[in-house]
C-alpha cells in the first residue's frame, strides 16, 4: 500500500533548523526514551499514521504545536490510536473541557477547566522603535499548549510576517519565561531575531495574561513595554488553527 510522505512533521522539523537526529535527541531529552532516528524517518515517510501517546506529547512538547498539525490524527481523551505502532488509548488534556461555560472574546461560548491554558490567543505587545521615533503594536495568533506548568507559544505563520516563540512556567496566577521573535525578512529590521523575557498576570477568569517584556535593542539598550495575551478559543483543532491561521485586526 502507497503511503503519504508526512510533510507538515518535515516542515515543522526544518523551521526549527532540526536533522532527524536532532529531533530524535530532542525527543529523549523531553522524556520519550525510545525515539531514534529510523522513528523519526517513519513518521515522515507516512507509514505510522498515529504515534504512541508519550510519543505524541512529546512530539507537542518539543516543537510546540498540536498533533494535528503536525500531520497526524488528533490526540483527545477517550480517543484510540491503534495502529501499526502498536498505538493505545491516550488521555489527554489536549481540548479537555470543563462542563462550567464561559464566553470568550466575540461572543464565542466555549468551556476549559480551571488552571488550563492550551488554545489560540491573540498577543499584542508594544515597542518603541528609535529609528522611527515612534510606538508601535505588534500582534499575532498564537497557539499555547500546556504540559504540566509548562507553557509553549508559538505564533500561527499566517497571523504576522514575523515569527514569535515564547517558553513560560506557570506558577499560581503568575507565569514567567522568555520570548524570541524572528522579524519579517522584507521588513524594517530585515529579519532580525530579537529576544528576552516576559513575566505576566493571570486574570482569574484565566483568559487574559497582562505583563510586561524586557529585551535589549539594537545599541544593546535594556528596552521595556506593556504585553497582553487574551484567549479567543480554548480549541486547539486543526479547523480552529486553521480559521485564525490570519493577520488580526487591531481596533484603531
Amino acid at each position: 500500500m502507497a503511503t503519504t510522505p508526512n510533510t507538515a512533521l518535515r516542515a515543522a522539523r526544518n523551521a526549527r533548523l532540526m536533522s532527524q537526529d536532532d529531533l530524535a535527541r530532542a525527543l529523549r531529552e523531553a522524556g520519550c526514551v525510545s525515539a531514534t532516528k529510523r522513528l523519526v524517518q517513519r513518521w515522515e515517510a507516512g507509514r505510522t499514521l498515529n504515534p504512541r501517546p508519550s510519543h505524541a506529547r512529546a512530539l507537542e512538547k518539543v516543537m510546540g504545536l498540536p498533533i494535528e498539525t503536525l500531520g497526524f490524527g488528533a490526540v483527545m481523551a477517550g480517543r484510540s490510536l491503534s495502529g501499526p505502532d502498536g498505538s493505545q488509548d491516550v488521555e489527554s488534556t489536549i481540548s479537555d473541557i470543563d462542563r462550567e461555560q464561559r464566553t470568550m472574546p466575540g461572543g464565542a461560548t466555549h468551556s476549559r477547566l480551571p488552571g488550563s491554558y492550551s488554545g489560540v490567543w491573540l498577543s499584542r505587545y508594544e515597542y518603541y522603535s528609535s529609528g522611527r521615533d515612534a510606538t508601535f503594536t505588534a500582534a499575532h495568533y498564537v497557539v499555547i499548549l500546556q504540559h504540566d506548568d509548562r507553557l509553549t507559544v508559538r505564533s500561527l505563520p499566517g497571523s504576522s510576517p514575523s515569527s514569535l516563540e515564547m517558553d513560560l512556567t506557570v506558577d499560581g496566577h503568575v507565569t514567567t519565561g522568555t520570548w524570541s521573535e524572528r522579524t519579517a525578512p522584507g521588513g524594517y529590521y530585515r529579519g532580525a531575531r530579537y529576544h528576552g523575557s516576559i513575566q505576566l498576570l493571570i486574570e482569574l477568569t484565566g483568559t487574559r495574561m497582562a505583563g510586561k517584556w524586557v529585551g535589549f535593542g539594537k545599541n544593546f539598550e535594556v528596552n521595556t513595554g506593556p504585553w497582553e495575551l487574551v484567549l479567543q478559543n480554548p480549541s486547539t483543532s486543526k479547523a480552529t488553527i486553521d480559521a485564525y491561521n490570519k493577520q488580526p485586526e487591531l481596533d484603531t
